[in-house]
């Protein structure tokens, strides 16, 4: 048997091709490595899914979790507590209500982050931030299509 043609030799020609048991060895071997290589492919998928998942749960619980303290914060450090309406007009709570609002505050920092942070008196209050003055941008316009020709 070789690759070269050998003076001499004769071209022998077959009709009959693999024996069909071979093919559906190869076939039956090739589909289970399919199956093997996409069930892998899911597990790692599904390991990656969960992954982003718990990060996703974890950024969700801090932002919560500071979200609450800062509420709880703000309503300890203020003498009045009030709620805004619909329209941006403040009702001012009640001292009772104003308690019943902090304990709230409180039990739901304890329910996000597991602990409440320490209040200190001696701490200076933060003086009010300034609001922030944005320009009101000048507007789009095509100069061409606004002036009348």
């Amino acid at each position: 048997y070789s690759d070269q043609w050998v003076p001499g030799s004769e071209v022998i020609k077959t009709t009959r091709a693999r024996p069909p048991a071979a093919e559906a060895a190869v076939r039956a071997e090739q589909k289970s490595l399919a199956a093997a290589n996409n069930r892998v492919a899911n597990e790692v998928s599904s390991e990656e899914n969960a992954r982003a998942v718990q990060q996703d749960m974890t950024r969700t619980r801090d932002a919560q979790c500071k979200a609450a303290k800062d509420r709880y914060l703000q309503a300890i450090e203020s003498r009045r507590v009030y709620k805004e309406d619909k329209d941006g007009n403040r009702t001012y709570m009640s001292d009772a209500d104003a308690d019943a609002y902090r304990e709230l505050a409180r039990k739901s920092v304890q329910d996000r982050c597991g602990s409440v942070p320490e209040f200190n008196p001696e701490t200076p209050i933060p003086e009010p931030k300034p609001i922030e003055v944005k320009p009101i941008p000048e507007p789009k316009v095509n100069p061409a299509a606004a002036t009348s020709q």
